[in-house]
């Protein structure tokens, strides 16, 4: 008796098996010829050293550590899916693991069947015959399920956005981008396709049971079930089925990559070769590209990376981008997901980027790195952005409040466009160290522009000096010799208008020595710590959270703890999305909050990154009104904060969403001033 094992091109005369091979190879070329053509269109921008990482490692080339850095971001992000297991979907994540994971079963199958078929050592029998045809059988089901919920979970969404059709303006749909048929048939063929391969390998395996039973076809027991019910087949009848499901097969070849199942091979590329830059920091132009190139920033495609665009073709038009937006989620034109497809189209159409998009999106982008956060093929919406942004404002495209903020910054320093002297109004009676009184200091305090001046950012300014003086902590203050790090400037687009800030206060920071930097503002402390290293500033930056928090597990302060369920946290998206610190908040609050929905890296933006604190908003579409209103949904009377754009943000929307309630709104400092002392000692915060 033979041992177990499977007879290949069962029944199949020699012209037949070539006729089979000429088909795959024609098809397989077919599909290699539309990569081709795709990596040509890559091949226009620039080369990826262009965009270097902070530590200037471009991983493209096969260095050893460039082999590591592949290796490690595919069985991440690939192989475990990392990012769609973080999904916050309820149906969506594990829809799409049960779909990757048994497409996944069948291309590793197939691989190690043609390793057996056309290499030296047959070891496609016995034992490990029976493991492989028991694991890929019932993985098969598991892909099927997959399929079908996507099917019907596409097919809710559809009646859904049918039913939206109904009630909204047409006009505005066409304006966002939001025809419900938009994707409709393409995702629906793409879904039978992948159904119809998983059915017909079934129907395959059943009908080879049936052609030639062997004692061994229980270790495939859907494929044996099936053979059951149907019955003997004829070797006519079996090659009928087998040719019937190659012609799936083959389409699948052939229309791979132009349908959303080119991500299947694009997203392993882009996701292995992405830099390690962290997701906060913003590539630095250098005078030298812009002698080159003659202009700022991206116009046409060709001036991004070809990382950048062939991360296009890698998007998987899932949506999770857009479901997250807090532009799009308040109606606005930006659509992170349409910003990607935008930018493949011009890649082919040769269309001035700004305009594919539309600069109304462009200007809506509040820089909150939720998509970026969200995308499963990590590609890095808020640097293309960002780009494009800052050709418009080399072109003079920006003008208004914001473009105001940009001239108050370059002529005062102060993003309000306050004097440098005013920097120090709020020591008075206060005894802060200055780092110009060559006093002896561990933590350089870095105020900010609305620390120093904004009437309630000033009172969190306040709390952390005096906790800083009562723990002992050595620190000092810049005063008048702070400059505005050019965050918002940045942001907005005026790249070389940050560079002249950082530049500023890297030299002061020179000056002075500083080793280490505390900060009340997640903005500041993003530029300080992520890109303010392209300028020679090496130190260590803190959040002020993170440093009262080290001082409160050191016994030097008390932690607040507010009676449960009294406060909720609202985590800035600098703090707690892109520099990931979500836990010291919470810390100083005893963990005594009553958390929202978003939280944590899931947090919904106050809408002011981005420069659009300076830019003139639709009172219906402001997203710090959205999170307002999820705040005040926990019930709790009182907000904490960690950041003085949000603080100014919720101020007002808080009164809007719930006129009939008082809501406190404390930064974490001034709560945990508080607890540490007592109203008749009098404090100055």
């Amino acid at each position: 008796m033979r041992p177990p094992t499977r007879d290949e091109f069962l029944f199949f005369s020699l012209p037949e098996k070539a006729l089979f091979y000429i088909i795959v190879y024609a098809c397989l070329g077919y599909m290699v010829y539309q990569i081709i053509g795709r990596i040509r269109l890559w091949q226009q921008g620039k080369p990826v050293d262009w965009y270097p990482t902070r530590e200037g490692r471009a991983y493209w080339i096969p260095t050893q550590d460039g082999l590591k850095h592949w290796v490690q971001n595919v069985v991440v992000y690939i192989l475990a899916q990392k990012k769609v297991r973080s999904s916050r979907q309820k149906s969506g994540a594990p829809m799409h693991l049960m779909i990757f994971y048994g497409f996944a079963t069948f291309f590793l199958a197939t691989t190690l069947l043609a390793i057996n078929t056309y290499g030296p050592i047959k070891f496609h029998k016995g034992n490990y015959y029976l493991a492989y045809e028991m694991f890929v059988d019932l993985m098969g089901l598991v892909f099927l399920v997959g399929v079908a919920w996507a099917f019907v979970r596409r097919y809710q969404n559809l009646q859904v956005e049918l039913g939206s059709a109904a009630v909204e303006d047409p006009k505005q749909m066409i304006q966002r981008r939001r025809w419900p048929m938009s994707h409709a048939a393409p995702d629906f063929w793409t879904l039978g396709l992948l159904f119809m391969m998983a059915i017909t390998g079934y129907w395959l395996e059943a009908a080879r049971m049936s052609a030639k039973p062997e004692p061994f076809d229980w270790s495939a027991p859907v494929g044996h079930f099936w053979a059951q019910l149907q019955g003997p087949f004829s070797p006519i009848a079996y090659k009928t089925v087998w040719w019937f499901h190659m012609v799936w097969v083959f389409v699948f070849f052939c229309v791979l990559p132009k349908m959303r199942l080119r991500h299947i091979v694009m997203a392993i590329a882009t996701t292995a070769g992405k830099s390690d830059r962290p997701m906060g920091q913003l590539r630095t132009i250098s005078m030298e590209e812009v002698e080159q190139t003659e202009q700022i920033g991206v116009k046409l495609t060709k001036d991004f990376s070809r990382w950048h665009l062939m991360s296009t073709d890698a998007c998987m038009e899932c949506g999770r981008c857009t479901e997250v937006c807090p532009a799009w989620n308040v109606g606005k034109l930006l659509n992170p997901k349409q910003v990607v497809q935008d930018i493949r189209g011009a890649m082919v159409s040769g269309e001035d980027v700004a305009t594919a998009i539309s600069p109304e999106a462009l200007w809506a982008c509040t820089t909150c790195n939720a998509c970026v956060e969200a995308c499963p093929v990590l590609i890095r919406h808020v640097d293309l952005i960002v780009d494009v942004r800052r050709n418009l404002v080399s072109e003079g495209q920006l003008s208004g409040p914001a473009a105001t903020m940009l001239r108050q910054t370059a002529s005062t320093g102060h993003a309000w466009g306050q004097s440098a002297s005013v920097r120090e109004d709020w020591m008075k009676g206060m005894d802060i160290p200055l780092c110009r009184d060559n006093v002896e200091f561990d933590y350089l305090f870095w105020v900010g522009c609305a620390g120093a001046t904004d009437s309630a950012a000033v009172k969190t300014t306040k709390a952390v000096a005096s906790l800083l003086q009562k723990a002992g902590v050595k620190f000092a203050c810049l005063g008048k010799e702070e400059a505005c790090t050019g965050d918002p400037a940045r942001r907005i687009g005026e790249e070389f208008l940050f560079q002249e800030k950082a530049q500023q206060n890297a030299s002061v920071f020179e000056r002075y020595g500083v080793k280490k930097v505390v900060t009340t503002c997640p903005h500041c402390m993003n530029s300080l710590k992520n890109e303010y290293g392209d300028f020679g500033a090496r130190m260590e930056v803190f959040h002020h959270s993170q440093l009262l928090q080290n001082l409160v597990s050191k016994g030097s302060l008390l932690a607040a703890k507010p009676p449960r369920g009294e406060v909720t946290f609202h985590d800035p998206c600098y703090l707690g999305r892109v520099n990931d610190e979500s836990d010291a908040p919470r810390d100083l609050l005893s963990n005594e909050v009553v958390e929202p929905e978003h939280r944590r890296n899931k947090t919904l933006c106050c809408g002011a990154g981005g420069g659009r604190m300076w830019m003139e908003e639709t009172p219906s579409q402001r997203p710090s009104n959205r999170r307002a209103e999820e705040l005040v949904a926990t019930g709790a009377s009182t907000v904490a904060v960690g950041c003085p754009f949000c603080r100014i943000m919720l101020g007002d929307s808080l009164k809007q969403v719930e006129p009939n309630r008082e809501i406190r709104l404390l930064d974490l400092a001034e709560m945990l001033h508080d607890a540490n002392f007592k109203p008749e000692e009098g404090s100055t915060a």
